[in-house]
């Protein structure tokens, strides 16, 4: 049997075991401690955000930037329809109605035309967006912010796939209100688990900071006004994600590279994702796209028996039934790239010849 070859599974740079022992050796183990104020420091060097707080997943994330907004009971939210339940929950914490914006074809993300159009007839005006860029590909941001902006709506870039990608030069996440990251055990750096939360405004990142330890107030003994969360991360795992910052543009070469494999393998066989121009995506996972939904499944059969590990693409959230009855404004794409879609092997120890054995299972299906 051949090796498995997962999604995208971790890849550690080598030195997190050395930081580890430096947490260690200082006892700062709890959420506080160096490696938490410089893994912070190291996201607002790289995205060039001035503010940064990490937590503990990028669903905490996204829900202290709901609460730091103001985001409360019967309000309601925007978001894509095409991406992970972890973007829309918070929504559902806050008791807000969550409205699904469908897809286009150009990016497979939200679709301004969509958007624009909902919120020129809608009678009640959303509190906020979040929009995902998914798969590490870029939303059409600057449209989607510039949308927001004129009509009034908070934006949160859900930048959890995200990091590293860039739209004309500027980082994913650093269009919105708020952006966030996600350092899941899957993702292009990961610290097992872990978000980032981060604002040009640093009154709001302040005020997350606060909801994120409880609420805790100013004071030696424990004074509450208002409840919060215990979101912050731990120093154990900043000091892992220290380490992975040290190599993530690494790490977004090589998934490019892989990318590019796949694509002189079977670019005559099989459509991939696009990429906008004027964006530079960092191909978290290689996405593609079939003829048919029998394809897809036929596809994911001979791959999993050769221990190849690969997925459908997300089945949009206004599919599910958790959301039965929300509003959507819907245009038919998000479901016909998720009954065509698949995610292929785009792990970053992957090589050549690793691709080339997918690519072979591919062309004998």
């Amino acid at each position: 049997m051949h090796k498995r070859l997962f999604l995208s599974p971790p890849h550690m740079s080598g030195n997190e075991q050395k930081y580890i022992n430096e947490v260690f050796q200082s006892n700062y183990i709890a959420p506080l401690g160096a490696f938490v104020q410089k893994f912070e420091e190291s996201i607002c060097q790289y995205t060039l955000s001035p503010n940064a707080l990490v937590v503990t997943s990028g669903t905490a994330a996204i829900h202290l930037a709901l609460r730091v907004l103001g985001v409360k009971e019967g309000d309601d939210v925007l978001a894509s329809t095409f991406t992970f339940i972890g973007s829309i929950a918070p929504i559902l914490y806050q008791n807000a109605n969550p409205v699904f914006i469908d897809s286009d074809y150009e990016s497979w993300n939200l679709d301004p035309k969509l958007l624009n159009k909902y919120l020129l007839e809608c009678e009640k005006k959303p509190k906020a967006l979040i929009v995902t860029h998914l798969y590490g590909q870029v939303a059409k941001i600057k449209i989607i912010a510039d949308i927001c902006k004129f009509h009034g709506v908070y934006l949160i870039e859900d930048a959890a796939e995200s990091l590293g990608a860039s739209y004309h030069e500027k980082q994913s996440g650093t269009y919105g209100d708020f952006g966030v990251y996600s350092f899941n055990g899957n993702k292009i750096l990961t610290t097992s688990g872990g978000g980032m939360l981060v604002s040009a405004n640093k009154e709001w990142i302040d005020k997350a900071k606060f909801y994120s330890t409880q609420a805790k107030e100013d004071c030696l003994h424990y004074e509450h006004t208002e409840y919060g969360y215990n979101y912050r991360m731990s120093n154990v795992l900043a000091a892992i994600g220290v380490a992975q910052m040290e190599v993530l543009q690494k790490r977004v070469d090589k998934k490019r590279e892989i990318f590019e494999w796949y694509k002189e393998e079977l670019n005559d066989l099989l459509e991939f994702m696009p990429e906008l121009e004027g964006s530079r995506g960092n191909r978290w996972l290689t996405t593609v796209l079939l003829k048919s939904e029998k394809e897809v499944s036929t596809l994911i059969d001979a791959l999993s028996k050769e221990n190849c590990e690969c997925r459908p693409l997300w089945k949009p959230m206004h599919r599910q039934k958790l959301f039965e009855g929300a509003k959507a404004i819907l245009n038919g794409v998000s479901e016909d790239l998720f009954k065509r879609g698949l995610c292929l092997p785009s792990g970053t120890l992957m090589n050549r010849d690793d691709v080339k054995r997918v690519c072979e299972i591919i062309k004998s299906v």
